[in-house]
Parts: C-alpha cells; sequence; structure tokens
C-alpha cells in the first residue's frame, strides 16, 4: 500500500535500542574535567554552577557528584592538568643538561607542545583570580613555574648567550608573555602543532629582522 513502511525485520528492531544508547553521553572523572575547563573558560568560574555543568555534560547533577565532589574539585583537577604537565618538562633531561640557552629553547618549546595538548586547562590557569583557596594555590605553582624561566634567562645573560644590553628579568616577561598569549588566539587546526611550535622558537630566540647581507656585516 503506498505510503505505508514495510515491517522492520528482527535484526532492525533489536539494534534499534543499541544506537539509542550510543547517544546518550557517558563521562568518568577526566572526560568531565575536560567540561568543566570548557565551561569555566566561557562563562567564568565564580559564575558557572553546578546546574550550568551538568546541563553542559547532558547529566543531571546528581549523576555529576557520583563521580565528583564538586565545583572547587573540578577547578582544582583542571589545574593540575595544567600543572603537571608544564612542570614536567622541567624534569625532562633536556631541560637539565645542556647550555642555559639550549635548555631555554628546549622548555620554551615544549611550554607551546603542553599548551596545544591541554589549551583548556592551561588558558584556565593563566586566567585565574586569585578569588578561592585552589587558585591562590595555583597561582603559587604557576610563579614558581616563572622562576624558573627567570632564572634560565639569567644563566643564558650570563653566560654570554645573549645579547648585551639586554634585562633578564624584562626578557623572562616578554618571552612569557608571547607564549602564554596563544591562549587568546590559537586553536586547534588553525596551524599545525609543529609549525606553531617552530614559530614561536624563531620569534622568541632569533626575531622578526632578516640577516644582514654579507656585504654590510662587519668584519670580525
Amino acid at each position: 500500500m503506498t505510503g505505508t513502511r514495510p515491517p522492520a525485520r528482527e535484526g532492525e528492531r533489536a539494534a534499534a535500542p543499541a544506537r539509542d544508547r550510543r547517544t546518550r553521553p557517558t563521562y568518568d572523572p577526566s572526560s568531565l574535567v575536560e567540561v568543566a575547563a570548557r565551561v569555566f573558560n566561557e562563562r567564568g568560574y565564580d559564575a558557572t554552577s553546578m546546574e550550568d555543568l551538568s546541563a553542559a555534560a547532558g547529566i543531571t547533577k546528581s549523576s555529576f557528584y557520583h563521580h565528583v565532589r564538586g565545583k572547587e574539585a573540578l577547578l582544582r583537577a583542571a589545574l593540575e592538568r595544567a600543572l603537571d604537565g608544564l612542570f614536567g618538562i622541567l624534569d625532562e633531561p633536556a631541560a637539565s643538561t645542556g647550555s642555559p640557552l639550549t635548555r631555554l629553547r628546549h622548555i620554551v618549546r615544549r611550554q607551546v607542545e603542553v599548551l596545544v595538548a591541554e589549551l583548556p586547562h592551561v588558558t584556565l590557569l593563566l586566567r585565574l583570580r586569585g578569588n578561592t583557596e585552589t587558585e591562590r594555590w595555583a597561582l603559587a605553582r604557576r610563579r614558581e613555574f616563572d622562576a624558573a624561566i627567570a632564572r634560565l634567562v639569567r644563566d643564558a645573560s650570563a653566560a654570554g648567550e645573549l645579547r648585551d644590553g639586554l634585562d633578564p628579568a624584562v626578557d623572562a616577561r616578554l618571552l612569557s608573555g608571547l607564549v602564554n598569549s596563544l591562549v587568546e588566539w590559537y586553536r586547534p587546526g588553525r596551524i599545525p602543532a609543529d609549525a606553531l611550535v617552530a614559530e614561536v622558537d624563531r620569534m622568541a630566540f632569533e626575531g622578526l629582522l632578516a640577516p644582514a647581507p654579507a656585504s654590510r656585516r662587519r668584519p670580525f
């Protein structure tokens, strides 16, 4: 009869519920941390409620609490993701062997890689205001990391690996600013991660100016 669908075969009827189950969101603590980091960045931590988080995850608030203790626990976990990635760089052999400049370049390149890999979590770290105990803890850890970078810049300057007349304290801040500013505009897919790493390295350590032609260089 025209307009009437033929009856579904038995195998088709059995498959339908399975497809429905696959469309339901399933989460574990790690994936809920990713949801929370995204929402915190969009709305701000203070302005985000557990209702907002459960709505973003597509689950009930009671289901959310089944996996996590509360909003600040999610914040702590998200910030730990960022900080573990950054401090893990300092434990790498290339960050502790070689000249100060070689170590510094390795750390900066790896910073960019961590930022790309953990973009929502690093973004959250860099936008903290220090309003809660967890935020103040994370800011103190971030200052520790920045101090390690500053020490390497001073060491590279003292070793004569940087141009004369530079202020190591200012340069350390400029270097951190260059890397940290990526969270404001970088989005996955805009530029390949390895190309971004190479571009930041060139910008930070070689600058924008083209080398002077050989005829204009001063003789030794």
